[in-house]
């Protein structure tokens, strides 16, 4: 089943923009025919109000009663109206018609008011009536009716000629808000085009069309999401790389030993073989956690969270986390100043940190000798241990990428990533990194200075 499209931006913006227009119209609308009718049959009932004055004001008492001293041409003078049929009565209090329409009703005035407006049915016609009373000299009530077609025809024309102009201007405004939105959202379709024909390996930035911080905001999202894509991928392809560059010699040694194993009868040789195979795997295995740890770190810098660490704590369970190990290896491992500067924090990553110290205590595992010390003084991270130490020529050398010192290459142990990673680490916490032999043991001395991203041997 087809998926439906979704409604166009430009369509939703005018249709939440020209709706309220419109539904304000149509209440101006409303409010301007009810005003137009008020006001309208304000002038004409005072116009017919007037009708009835006059007629009144020539009725006189006689002998009789109340007596109209009009004749039928002079009344027909006075109510004259070109457009509308206008009747008339002159009643008696007791409703008895005096001259006029004998069957002309209409509701008499109350509440001591003198005349009162109405409408009425009269020969099958709705009529607008009015009836004023008189009391003195004689009590009479004048009634005065008329049809309302020219009222009808005034308040169409007052409603034509205010709403058109009205209804014109929001014609206009919606061509105007049309083509706004459409100019506005054009980049928004440059952008999209430009996507579309991109090919899937082309992680460079678009063009940004700076024409509203909306489009400028969306154009930055895109360009900072293909830098994290491009960060990304150069670190898989690097990844990939690495990996099948240095696994193919451990994989081929493997693949000898096995060989050469299978082609012998003796089981001690078949045992000889599968430890030099579990060493083999090992040293492979080592080479995978430190490649992926160079590609997580190459990562880190687009989803890494810094909060408050504190150091001290950081070292404690670090040494712990390895003190089996060294009980294993007959190694001394033990910390110094954590209770010293067991308030000492920084703003940092806690994994990148942990993983600095674990790689660092591996390290001086390998190539240590018997005592390896965790020292925190300060915001200064150190692993300090009592082997051979490097000569200073080569420690800014083992910071890079495959490189080994002699101890690595005669033990023929690692891969020459580990310091590489740790330097990468502290880069990325903004800390420095620094290798020296200590004054002390004669070992070497691993630190971490957060805060100090610079100085000799930092990454």
């Amino acid at each position: 089943m087809a998926q439906s499209r979704a409604p166009s931006l430009t369509r939703r913006v005018l249709r939440n923009v020209l709706w309220p227009l419109a539904l304000t119209w149509l209440l101006g609308t409303a409010v301007a025919t009810g005003v137009a009718n008020y006001l309208t049959d304000q002038a004409f009932d005072r116009a017919m109000l007037d009708d009835a004055h006059a007629v009144s004001a020539n009725i006189q008492a006689g002998e009789r009663g109340p007596e109209l001293l009009l004749s039928p041409r002079e009344v027909t003078t006075v109510l004259f109206d070109e457009q509308e049929e206008v009747h008339f009565a002159v009643l008696r209090p007791d409703g008895s018609l005096i001259a006029g329409d004998p069957d002309l009703k209409a509701l008499a005035p109350e509440g001591g008011t003198r005349y009162r407006f109405s409408d009425i049915a009269y020969h099958g016609k709705t009529l607008r009536a009015v009836v004023l009373s008189q009391e003195a000299p004689a009590a009479f009530s004048v009634v005065i009716a008329q049809t309302t077609r020219e009222r009808a025809a005034l308040v169409e024309r007052l409603l034509f000629y205010a709403l058109t102009p009205q209804l014109l201007l929001l014609a206009l405004l919606a061509v105007w808000i049309w083509r706004g939105v459409r100019s506005d959202l054009r980049p928004l379709g440059a952008l999209q085009h430009a996507l579309d024909r991109r090919d899937a390996d082309d992680l460079a930035p678009v063009a940004v069309v700076r024409t509203s911080r909306e489009v400028e905001r969306l154009g930055d999202a895109v360009n900072s999401l293909f830098e994290r894509l491009g960060h990304s991928v150069a670190a898989q392809r690097e990844f990939t790389g690495n990996v099948a560059h240095e696994l193919r010699t451990p994989l081929a040694g493997i693949r000898a030993l096995v060989d050469y194993g299978l082609g012998q009868n003796d089981p001690a040789v078949w045992r000889e073989q599968l430890e030099r195979v579990a060493k083999s795997e090992a040293r492979a295995s080592h080479l995978i956690d430190q490649l992926l740890a160079l590609a997580l770190a190459d990562e880190a810098h687009a989803a890494q969270q810094r909060a408050p660490v504190r150091l001290a704590e950081v070292v404690e369970r670090t040494v712990l986390r390895h003190l089996a190990r060294a009980d294993a290896r007959g190694v001394d491992l033990g910390a110094r100043g954590i209770d010293d500067d067991a308030g000492a924090t920084v703003q940092a990553n806690v994994a990148l940190i942990e993983g600095i110290l674990d790689n660092l205590i591996d390290n001086a595992f390998r190539y240590g000798g018997r005592t390896i010390t965790v020292e925190l003084a300060g915001t200064v991270l150190s692993v300090i241990d009592d082997g051979p130490g490097i000569p200073p020529e080569a420690q800014r050398d083992l910071l890079q990428r495959w490189a080994q010192g002699p101890a690595g290459l005669q033990l023929g142990k690692g891969a020459g990533l580990g310091l590489s990673i740790m330097a990468r680490y502290a880069q990325l916490l903004g800390a420095g990194f620094t290798l020296q032999n200590d004054a002390v043991t004669g070992g070497l001395r691993a630190s971490v200075a957060f805060g100090q991203p610079g100085g000799p041997g930092a990454s």
